[in-house]
C-alpha cells in the first residue's frame, strides 16, 4: 500500500471522528480526542506553554485515516514527568541546541497507554511502524535535537527499542485488584499492622467529613470550581505554577463526564478537598488533587483508598495513582516498571546518554525488588 503522513498543528485539524475511530478502541482516556482537545484548546498545552502541536495521521492512497500519534514541539521539559534535563544542560553546555525537541506524549500525564494509535481495520505493527518512521524523519526535516516517546505501553516500548531508541525505565507505584470484592478483602490480603493503620488513618481522615464521588451529571459548574481552588492552592505551593487552566476542566467535564470519578470532601456542607481520577476500560487514573485544609491522612484517603473503593466496585483491575511517592507502598500501591524511549540525533550526545541508561536500567530494576521484598504491606506467603 501507498501511505502518506501528514503533520497537524491542532488535533482540530485531524477531526474528531477519524481521531477517535484510532483512539476509542484503546479504552485509554487520555488519547482520547476529547482529552487532548481539552489540553490544547484551554491553552493548558499550547505553544505559549512550550507544548506546540505537530500530530501526526498516516493515510491509505484513498486518504483515509489509519493512524494518528499524540505528538508536540517541545521548547522545554516542562509537564512530562520524564526527566531529561542534565541531558539538555550538558548538551547546550557543550554547545548544542537541546531546544526545541520532539516528544510523543500524553501532556501532563505520566499514565502508561498506547502511543500509537490504529485504525481497527488496519494492522497496528504497520500503522506504528510507519508513525515512528514519520516522527524520526520530522526529526531530521526541522533540524530538533531529539524525539522522546514518553510512557508507551510495553508493546510500543520494544518496537521502539527496536527501530533503534534508546530503552528507559523508571518506576510507578501501582494498586491491582486481586478478584476483591470489597475494601475489607483488601485489608485481608495485608499484614495485621498495615490493616489496623490503615482503618485508623481511614479514621482519622473521615472524621466530620461527607466524602462523595462526583461522576457523570454530578460534575457540574460549582464542582470544578471548588476543585479548581484546591488545585490552584496546592500547586502554587508544590510546582510555583500549575499547568492546567479553569478552562480545561469545564471542557472534560462537558465532554468526559462519563470518564472522570472527582472525589470531594465537605466540611459542613463546604468542599475543602478533592481528587480527580479518569476512568479507563480496566483501570482508575489518579491525576491530581487538592486541599484548603490540613487534615492528617486525607491525602491517602482521597487519592488512594476512596480509589481502591471505586475500583472494586466497577471491577477495574488496577490504580494508576501517578509519578513518584513510595508512600504508596505502605497503602497497597506495589512498585511496577514504566517506560520511555530516546532518539538523539547527535552522537556525541547520544553516545553519553546511552551509557548512562545502559547502567540506570539495572539499578531500577533491582530497585523495583528491593522495594517489594522490603517493604510490601502484603502477607508473606
Amino acid at each position: 500500500m501507498i501511505f502518506q503522513i501528514s503533520v497537524h498543528n491542532g488535533i482540530a485539524d485531524i477531526g474528531q471522528a477519524a481521531w477517535d475511530a484510532c483512539a476509542d478502541p484503546t479504552g485509554d482516556p487520555f488519547v482520547s480526542y476529547d482529552f487532548l482537545h481539552a489540553c490544547e484548546a484551554s491553552g493548558s498545552a499550547a505553544p505559549r506553554q512550550g507544548w506546540a502541536p505537530r500530530h501526526l495521521a498516516l493515510r491509505d492512497e484513498d486518504d483515509a485515516v489509519l493512524g494518528v500519534m499524540p505528538l508536540y514541539l517541545k521548547g522545554n521539559s516542562q509537564g512530562e514527568y520524564v526527566f531529561d534535563h542534565s541531558w539538555a544542560d550538558a548538551y547546550e553546555r557543550a554547545g548544542g541546541r537541546y531546544y526545541p525537541k520532539l516528544l510523543g506524549a500524553v501532556p501532563f500525564t505520566p499514565a502508561t497507554g498506547p502511543r500509537f494509535l490504529a485504525h481497527p481495520d488496519a494492522d497496528r505493527a504497520t500503522v506504528r511502524q510507519a508513525l515512528v518512521q514519520g516522527a524520526l524523519t520530522l526529526v531530521e526535516r526541522l533540524g530538533v535535537s531529539s524525539l522522546h516517546v514518553n510512557f508507551p505501553d510495553e508493546s510500543d516500548w520494544s518496537a521502539l527499542t527496536d527501530a533503534d531508541l534508546l530503552p528507559r525505565r523508571d518506576i510507578q507505584f501501582i494498586w491491582h485488584n486481586d478478584g476483591y470484592k470489597t475494601f475489607d478483602d483488601f485489608l485481608a490480603a495485608l499484614s495485621s499492622n498495615r490493616r489496623k493503620t490503615i482503618r485508623r488513618e481511614r479514621r482519622d481522615a473521615q472524621t466530620d467529613l461527607d466524602i462523595r464521588v462526583l461522576t457523570g451529571a454530578d460534575l457540574n459548574e460549582e464542582a470544578w470550581d471548588a476543585f479548581f481552588a484546591f488545585y490552584m492552592d496546592t500547586g502554587s505551593r508544590k510546582w510555583g505554577q500549575p499547568y492546567l487552566t479553569r478552562a480545561f476542566f469545564s471542557m472534560v467535564g462537558q465532554t468526559m463526564a462519563d470518564r472522570i470519578a472527582l472525589v470531594v470532601a465537605y466540611r459542613d456542607g463546604a468542599p475543602i478537598a478533592g481528587a480527580l481520577n479518569f476512568i479507563g476500560r480496566d483501570a482508575l487514573y489518579g491525576r491530581q488533587w487538592g486541599t484548603l485544609e490540613d487534615v492528617p491522612f486525607l491525602h491517602f484517603e482521597l487519592c488512594y483508598y476512596q480509589a481502591i473503593e471505586f475500583a472494586i466496585a466497577r471491577g477495574l483491575s488496577r490504580v494508576e495513582a501517578g509519578a513518584q511517592g513510595e508512600h504508596k507502598i505502605a497503602r497497597g500501591y506495589l512498585p511496577s516498571p514504566v517506560y520511555s524511549s530516546h532518539f538523539i540525533a547527535d552522537p556525541a550526545l547520544r553516545g553519553p546518554v546511552a551509557q548512562y541508561l545502559r547502567g540506570e536500567g539495572p539499578a531500577v530494576e533491582a530497585e523495583i525488588v528491593a522495594l517489594t521484598e522490603d517493604q510490601s504491606p502484603f502477607k508473606r506467603s
